[in-house]
């Protein structure tokens, strides 16, 4: 049956210059095992989930297929880590199968983590453990159930071998990491370093061929490859802070090109608004905090618009210009987007400067007060649709300061039906907490227990609206429960 056939079919990356990746295929495993398969993203691509539950598929993602006639290979990148210039890093524990192609006909990447060492594995074992693609798979189906572009994950496997992190044996996992391309700034680093001019061009004319193709036809293609880049981080940006989202660990190397969330890590939801929020246990000078994403995204296309000047003009202060002009445009349209995502969150369509001062606001009132983040947009959600106004003005530490807060806002909002929809759909009611992703991480690793891991994907699938079963799930931390440090767990 056609059903039990292997989907990945395709290589795109064979085309790139041979520089760009090595061919080898994935380690193999003692005892492979599916420990969870994502049927809901199947059917988004139109597919059965019939080879992926057979033990024909289960051996190949694991790595213990037969790879002759594909072509599996692990990709070159270099990167800046934490501001620091790396020559070479690359796919140290990944392997990209191919594509699969889905219902619409679009290819989509194919990757698995934790599938061995490579030769970009620098000293690491290759492998990766349940709990950090425990994390993974939550996470990034946590960003595809609130509507932000995200690579996904669409199947976790047990390797049934265990591996030494933190001067324990931990159970191993593989990661089947599905995404619309694994190109990120860090390739173009490489590319750059590397092969100069030629080797920029192959990389960004596969970029564009592949997934830009609006500016395929344009007299400046490569400027406007830079713009149409831009653009995409903006919106993804803008979009990872207004539901309170901290990346992590935003080097060059975990950018992706086209607009999508990759390589979690140690990211996280923030619970109290604090502006300057730090998760990540590496990030210790606050470099990639979460106010600081936006400036951030703006360096890392700046490292990436370098790779393209060659492409630009042939004199390099021409060539610097056309850059800083296209970049520009990142800044504007994520101020744009910010301030305009902002508004809905609270259901303010006026331009006027008592608008905007108070809109201004907003995020600072929260953080003086303490408030959670998606509590607040969440019960001020409810309020506008009709609810009392108890349970928001209890989230305030000073009763009297939140009154008067509500008050103002009650006297600028939009009661219309479409800025009230608007403002349900900005507004969840569910994120993936940081204490439930450690509770459902420590039972995975540590019982074998999947139990809230499922519960949690389910309920994450949904996160504008809570069944009562889940109520349960929107609770923040009690004090003992808080997580105060994330790891990237590889």
């Amino acid at each position: 049956m056609a059903s039990f056939e292997n989907p990945i079919k395709h290589q795109v990356y064979l085309s790139l210059p041979e520089d760009m990746y090595s061919p080898l295929a994935p380690r193999r495993v003692e005892s492979p095992s599916l420990l969870a398969l994502n049927k809901a993203l199947l059917d988004e691509y139109g597919l059965s989930s019939n080879w992926f539950e057979d033990a024909k598929g289960i051996h190949f993602l694991a790595g213990n297929g037969d790879y002759d006639g594909e072509s599996p290979v692990a990709m070159a990148y270099a990167g800046h880590q934490f501001g620091h210039y790396s020559p070479l890093l690359g796919d140290g524990r990944a392997h990209m199968l191919g594509q699969l192609q889905n219902a619409d006909g679009a290819f989509i990447d194919v990757q698995l983590k934790g599938s061995g060492r490579t030769p970009y594995s620098r000293g690491g074992d290759g492998r990766a453990t349940v709990g950090a693609v425990v994390r993974e798979y939550l996470i990034s189906e946590a960003m595809a159930g609130l509507g932000i572009p995200t690579t996904r994950t669409l199947a976790i496997l047990g390797t049934g071998e265990s591996v030494m992190r933190d001067y324990q044996m931990v159970p191993g996992g593989i990661q089947v990491r599905t995404g619309t391309s694994h190109i990120r700034v860090g390739s173009f680093q490489y590319a750059y370093a590397t092969m100069g001019k030629d080797g920029v061009q192959a990389l960004a004319d596969h970029l564009i061929e592949h997934h830009f193709a609006e500016v395929a036809s344009h007299e400046d293609k490569y400027p406007a490859l830079l713009e149409a880049v831009a653009v995409r981080q903006a919106q993804l940006i803008s979009k990872w802070m207004l539901v309170g989202f901290i990346h992590g660990v935003m080097n060059t190397d975990n950018m992706s090109l086209v607009g999508e969330t990759i390589d979690f890590g140690p990211c996280a939801f923030m619970d109290e608004f604090k502006a300057k929020k730090v998760f990540s246990s590496i990030d210790r000078d606050g470099r990639y905090a979460w106010d600081q994403q936006a400036n951030i995204g703006y360096w890392n296309l700046s490292r990436f618009a370098e790779t393209l000047l060659p492409l630009f003009a042939d004199d390099s202060d021409e060539a610097v210009k056309i850059a800083e002009d296209k970049l520009q445009t990142y800044i504007v349209t994520f101020q744009e987007l910010f301030q305009k995502g902002l508004m809905t969150k609270l259901a303010i369509t006026a331009n006027s400067k008592e608008a905007d001062a108070f809109v201004n606001q907003a995020l600072p009132t929260l953080e003086s007060e303490r408030i959670d983040f998606t509590l607040f947009f969440d019960a001020l959600t409810r309020v506008a649709n009709g609810e009392e106004e108890t349970e928001l003005l209890s989230l305030f530490d000073n009763q009297e300061k939140g009154q008067v807060w509500i008050s103002e806002w009650n006297s600028l909002k939009d009661d219309s039906e479409s800025a009230l929809k608007a403002m349900r759909e900005a507004n969840p009611a569910l994120i993936a907490r940081n204490h439930q992703v450690e509770k459902a991480i420590e039972d995975a690793m540590e019982r074998n227990d999947f139990a809230l891991f499922q519960r949690l994907a389910e309920a994450l699938k949904t996160p504008y609206t809570v069944s009562e079963e889940n109520r349960d799930l929107q609770t923040p931390p009690a004090p003992e429960e808080r997580v105060l440090r994330t790891f990237c767990g590889t």
